[in-house]
């Protein structure tokens, strides 16, 4: 009984500022408490209490360094016990704390690359955390975004075996006007059959300019190696790539062939025929059973179907380079449906912003977007098999 009555004669300090000061002791209480925790989890970790010689000892106290936490009680001072000469050390009750921190961090980021102003940050971010969060400190988080983003864009490349090109439009305000922008993308197959996001840019069109500075920055990150490049006839690409990948075999994508060539078919319950057609000459074994069969159809349309016949003779070609490919390698290669799947990520994630106020909002979201697709795609399975090729 003396026993008890002793213990309760001494409470802990945190106690004495609870039945002293209540609800508003809180703040004080926990430091009490984060302080005695931190205090025998470092004494844990050295093997050793305070002042004691023993042999088992892994290292020494170090004194303390200042930290401040943000919590629901308000702001808290904690002294984080500091050690030195033996193994790293550092609270596990701040490990959670910094977690928290961290995933707090990365929800700003993700608001802020999804179009949500500074200031709705700010609400939400007080509401969920009970903190609050200055319009500085989001700004400061943005441009650490920005820049990590921009690093991975200008990271080193190296050989890259394939490459399929894309373009899409988006509604972007520039000077005060909106106006569609292109969102030029480069997907990659590297020599190891991992697929890669290679980079990123957005321009006011898809003119032959800004395809040709696109394509030049990849090789001036060490691009090279390229087999064959595939995508569908964009506005001003086939002469960007004359300029910037002279030599390298041009893949014009089969499936948007095949869709163009709807367009010169005369007669709707002609439409059947005709895609079974072009099947036939994409499905082919070989490059000279598909030049065959090319020739038959441009006869066989010339007198009932004559746009189509033309059409057909100029523009299916396009899509036989890949009948240079290893056989392995030629049905993923034959179409840009790489970039389209790709498209239909970014697509679900735009629309929600419907205007963006600047061709740099549309960059950053399209960057975070891809950069996290290409790391997956990195540490992923492989996309083509090498041996295959052999």
């Amino acid at each position: 009984m003396t026993h008890h009555e002793n213990y309760y004669n001494q409470p802990h300090p945190a106690v004495e500022v609870l039945l002293k000061n209540g609800f508003d002791g809180l703040a004080e209480a926990l430091k009490l408490l984060f302080d005695e925790v931190m205090k025998i989890e470092r004494s844990q970790a050295l093997q050793a209490h305070p002042f004691e010689r023993t042999e088992d000892r892994q290292g020494y106290a170090n004194g303390f360094k200042h930290k401040t936490i943000t919590t629901r009680v308000g702001k808290i001072e904690l002294d984080v016990p500091q050690v030195r000469g033996g193994v790293p050390f550092y609270p596990s009750c701040l490990e959670k704390g910094l977690k928290s921190e961290r995933a707090l961090n990365m929800a700003i980021a993700e608001m802020y690359i999804q179009g949500v102003s500074t200031r709705k940050v700010e609400r939400v971010i007080q509401q969920l955390c009970g903190a609050e969060v200055s319009r500085e400190k989001v700004s400061q988080l943005a441009q650490q975004l920005d820049e990590e983003l921009e690093k991975w864009r200008k990271r080193p490349l190296g050989h890259i075996r394939y490459i399929v090109l894309d373009a899409r439009y988006e509604n972007v305000r520039v000077d005060s006007l909106v106006r569609d922008c292109a969102l030029l993308v480069a997907y990659g197959v590297r020599e190891d059959g991992h697929r890669s996001v290679l980079g990123v840019s957005v321009a006011l069109s898809e003119a032959e300019v800004h395809w040709r500075t696109f394509l030049r920055s990849l090789k001036e990150r060490g691009l090279h190696g390229v087999e064959m490049i595939t995508s569908d006839d964009h506005a001003g690409l086939g002469a960007a790539l004359k300029t910037e990948f002279s030599g390298v075999k041009w893949q014009r994508c089969q499936f948007h062939l095949q869709q163009n060539a709807s367009g010169y078919v005369p007669k709707k319950d002609m439409r059947k025929d005709v895609a079974a057609d072009i099947r036939s000459i994409f499905g082919a074994p070989s490059l000279e059973e598909a030049e065959r069969l090319l020739a038959i159809n441009v006869t066989k349309y010339k007198t009932r179907a004559s746009q189509l016949s033309a059409w057909m003779e100029s523009n299916l070609p396009e899509g036989f380079s890949v009948f240079l490919l290893p056989e392995a390698h030629r049905k993923k290669l034959r179409t840009s449906n790489l970039a389209e799947r790709q498209n239909q990520e970014l697509k679900r994630r735009t629309r929600v912003i419907e205007i963006f106020p600047n061709m740099d909002s549309l960059l950053r979201i399209a960057s975070a977007i891809l950069k996290e697709q290409s790391e997956n795609w990195e540490a992923g399975r492989v996309y083509l098999k090498t041996e295959d090729a052999e």
